[in-house]
């Protein structure tokens, strides 16, 4: 059976091979290219970037796409951009990246185009990629505005896409970096769970679950800000922690899951402080058979449209069916906190997706009723691994079956 062994290097048995991770992440990306009959991908966004060359650097609220950067070219290693606070350390300790670029923070017009002009220009001739087709993710307007003026004979194509394709499917030694986050998103919870009790701000709670968070040694929660939504607040959901004192009753839901080395688990349970009502219990059961009807389903060659089906069915049994968070039920998870595949996306144009081996998904059905003393919002999450015959449940944090029928 495979589990979580830990997170040390140990010379006693096989654990992760880091080495093999890039290397089956890199050889994938190239298969894609070749599919996708790119040249080059020039990509920005954070998680791109950690997935291509394995960039752990500092991160700075709203800077995505415009802090780091990575060019893949067809057959070659990956090069990278990188803060002037980084270059020195990224040269020191990641010697699988052979080209490094320092660049200043790209959000004004006159840094982009002097990056582009006596940067990019420098290395697109050195390997000759101005009459190229390169992949792009994400960048700023002003960026992309400069690439387009300066190289009018390259074909830029969209390859945010490509790069979902790519980290769709993990391969084996990522599914142990997502066993050791998941680990530590199910300590973090239990932490909050412990902390829960009458006379406790939602704040406290937060900040006794990211203390072992990073204790632990992760490097993120899965939200900016952790989600502990208690009482009242659950109806319809305050999506952060707040100030607000939790009171005998109260419905309290916690929402902080785990990044460790590059990959995110997402874990989220609902307890009640003291006894619940009838009301509560309700919307928890109705949450809970949701939930654990629809993993029982989980196989290849089921649809994501017929999962959501399966979510919905069992909440018609209450007659909370309308009652779903205005949301999908649920996401991929992977150096992403949050990506394709979705599940039960409520809004139009959403992507049918066949479930296949190797998809990593968090499931978060979230049911609230307004106007219920102590709260009527429950949500329980787990992260769930689809494997060749069926689905592994990754998480473990403990439910609190007091609110069960």
């Amino acid at each position: 059976m495979d589990f979580a062994r830990g997170q040390y290097q140990v010379d006693y048995e096989d654990r992760i091979d880091f080495k093999l991770l890039r290397k089956k992440r890199i050889k994938r990306i190239h298969k894609l290219m070749d599919k996708y009959n790119l040249d080059a991908l020039f990509l920005w966004k954070d998680e791109n970037v950690r997935y291509v060359s394995s960039l752990r650097a500092i991160m700075l609220q709203y800077r995505s796409c415009a802090h780091y950067g990575t060019l893949m070219i067809k057959g070659e290693n990956p090069i990278l951009f990188v803060s002037g606070g980084e270059l020195d350390r990224a040269r020191e300790v990641m010697p699988w990246i052979k080209e490094f670029y320092v660049i200043p923070i790209l959000q004004e017009q006159s840094t982009v185009n002097e990056f582009i002009e006596n940067k990019v220009a420098a290395i697109f001739k050195k390997y000759e990629l101005n009459q190229a087709r390169i992949g792009i993710d994400g960048s700023s307007f002003e960026m992309f505005a400069s690439l387009l003026g300066y190289f009018n004979e390259v074909n830029f194509m969209e390859a945010d896409s490509l790069m979902h394709e790519a980290r769709s499917i993990k391969n084996e030694e990522e599914i142990k970096v997502l066993r050791e986050a998941t680990v530590i998103a199910d300590s973090v919870t239990e932490t909050a769970i412990r902390t829960v009790e009458a006379g406790r701000r939602e704040c406290e709670v937060a900040g006794a679950a990211m203390n072992t968070l990073f204790s632990l040694g992760g490097e993120f929660a899965h939200l900016a800000s952790p989600f502990v939504g208690s009482g009242e607040r659950m109806s319809p959901p305050t999506r952060f922690a707040t100030d607000k004192i939790i009171r005998n009753g109260d419905i309290v839901f916690i929402d902080i899951g785990a990044c460790w080395n590059g990959y995110f688990s997402d874990v989220g349970r609902t307890v009640i402080c003291g006894k619940p009502s009838s009301e509560q219990k309700k919307i928890y059961t109705a949450v809970y058979e949701s939930l654990y009807s629809a993993i029982s389903i989980i196989k290849p060659g089921l649809t994501n449209r017929e999962l959501t089906e399966q979510f919905i069915a069992k909440a018609r049994e209450f007659k909370l069916e309308e009652n779903f968070i205005n949301l999908f039920i649920g996401h991929g998870v992977g150096v992403s906190p949050n990506e394709p595949p979705y599940i039960g996306e409520r809004e139009p144009g959403a992507e049918e997706v066949i479930l296949k081996p190797g998809m990593v998904f968090a499931l978060e059905p979230l049911i609230w009723v307004p106007d219920i003393r102590g709260g009527g919002g429950v949500r329980i999450e787990e992260t769930v691994l689809v494997t060749g015959d069926g689905v592994d449940v990754l998480s473990r944090a403990s439910r609190d079956d007091r609110l069960l029928l």
